[in-house]
């Protein structure tokens, strides 16, 4: 249906590199990481995906929705064919002949951390911007290579820190707790 407006769905939907916006890194300081686990609890602290260097020194906390750590812990599965979740944006990358690089931690805003992805092949973007906790395990289904700098790690240890401690002020007032959905139990 159209209605004769230009209208402009990518800047809604797209996070582009906006030309005011620097990024905070340098490529000798970034640090390749590797999933190692989840962090899974049954009270009210959001899940977190724990990256490492390869070395294993350095840990970096990302706090994903629980439907992300399904997502991944599914794809993690050691089955003949893995269910994902990811084989339709997979399948439209490839047919596109977009290739995802790296993702690149760089920033934090309040509880969330933003990672850009680069790509190759993309018409109009040479990277994207989103949330984190929307694109870890596509990333690791599509075996991206992520980095981030030794300062973001360290910074999101004391985000990761403050998410914990917000929840456990949640469970001490159990009206904070009152489910939201019916089908929550």
């Amino acid at each position: 249906m159209t209605t004769g407006k230009n209208v402009n769905f990518t800047a809604d939907i797209l996070f582009a590199k906006p030309l005011d916006e620097t990024v905070n890194f340098d490529e000798k300081d970034l640090v390749e990481l590797v999933p190692y686990g989840l962090s899974l609890s049954n009270d009210a602290t959001r899940p977190f995906m724990i990256l490492k260097d390869i070395s294993g020194e350095m840990t970096l906390p990302v706090p994903i929705s629980q439907l992300e750590a399904g997502v991944t812990l599914t794809q993690s599965a050691h089955s003949a064919v893995p269910p994902t979740t990811h084989v339709f944006s997979e399948k439209i990358l490839d047919s596109l002949d977009i290739k995802l690089e790296r993702c690149v931690f760089v920033e934090i805003k309040g509880v969330h951390q933003y990672v850009r992805v680069y790509m190759k092949n993309h018409p109009q973007y040479q990277s994207l911007k989103f949330k984190a906790d929307e694109v870890m395990s596509l990333c690791i289904h599509m075996k991206v290579p992520i980095y981030a700098t030794k300062s973001f790690i360290n910074r999101s240890k004391q985000m990761s820190a403050e998410i914990v401690q917000m929840a456990q002020g949640a469970q001490q007032n159990p009206l904070n707790l009152i489910k939201p959905h019916t089908y929550l139990m």
